[in-house]
């Protein structure tokens, strides 16, 4: 473990009815970097960032952030640290300030810096702060969202595809956003895409996973053009089959 990985896996398992999930997954994420996790459907890269913040909990194994079991941690505190962006944002009825300053109003805070800052950040102007969350587009819902995570100030993003559900302008206004604001704000961040040209655009490393299995892991450039196996040059290719993903 380096002094400069944030999150680190040690031989994490998960098994839900008997069945394997995630199986033996070990790999760091340094300080300050974007991890990109790949896959097919049902590999396992969702259950993967719950296992992170403890939506869910590991079958087997430690998850450490700063050197520290995450089991350790208050929950509600570790949440803080680790924020989450899911595909389809969820927010509370109310308004937009509401949602942004969410996180911080359930330890009595409020958020570091003014709301108008948080939507600058994310590309809203200041008077969105009123809208009813009701009134919002898909892509407006995506961008408060991700407002509302770092409001809480975290040290760590997990991203489940957040820009999957979103028509192509929009996905590409929120990855960037996205990437800003954790380059700006130096924030480790595990990503999971199925858009392998939107892993080469904002990625450091590459985690693949297969069947509940680690596969490959590496430097971004690395894993796209000179993958080490025949399951990850089969995935890049796109003809990976059934069998390739089944855990053994």
């Amino acid at each position: 473990m380096s002094m400069t990985d944030r999150l680190v896996l040690e031989q994490v398992t998960k098994k839900v009815s008997g069945r394997v999930i995630l199986q033996d997954i070990s790999f760091a994420v340094p300080q300050g970097s974007i991890l990109a996790v790949l896959g097919p459907s049902g590999a396992g890269k969702s259950t993967l960032l719950s296992l992170l913040n403890r939506l869910e909990e590991p079958t087997a194994g430690t998850i450490y952030l700063d050197g520290k079991d995450i089991r350790t941690l208050d929950v509600f505190v570790l949440r803080r640290r680790v924020g989450m962006v899911f595909q389809r944002p969820t927010l509370f009825p109310g308004t937009v300030a509401d949602n942004i300053a969410y996180g911080p109003s359930l330890r009595g805070e409020k958020p570091p810096l003014p709301v108008a800052e948080y939507l600058r950040e994310v590309g809203l102007p200041a008077e969105f702060a009123a809208r009813d969350t009701q009134s919002l587009s898909g892509g407006e819902e995506q961008r408060v969202a991700l407002a509302r995570a770092l409001a809480n100030d975290p040290e760590v993003l997990l991203l489940d595809e957040p820009t999957a559900a979103l028509d192509k302008t929009a996905a590409h206004q929120v990855e960037e956003l996205v990437t800003y604001s954790c380059r700006q704000r130096g924030l480790t961040a595990v990503w999971v895409t199925h858009d392998l040209k939107q892993a080469q655009r904002v990625s450091d490393r590459v985690v693949l996973i297969i069947g509940g299995r680690k596969i490959e892991e590496g430097p971004t450039p690395d894993f796209f053009y000179s993958p080490q196996t025949k399951a990850g040059r089969a995935f890049l290719a796109g003809h990976l089959t059934k069998v390739d993903t089944e855990v053994r």
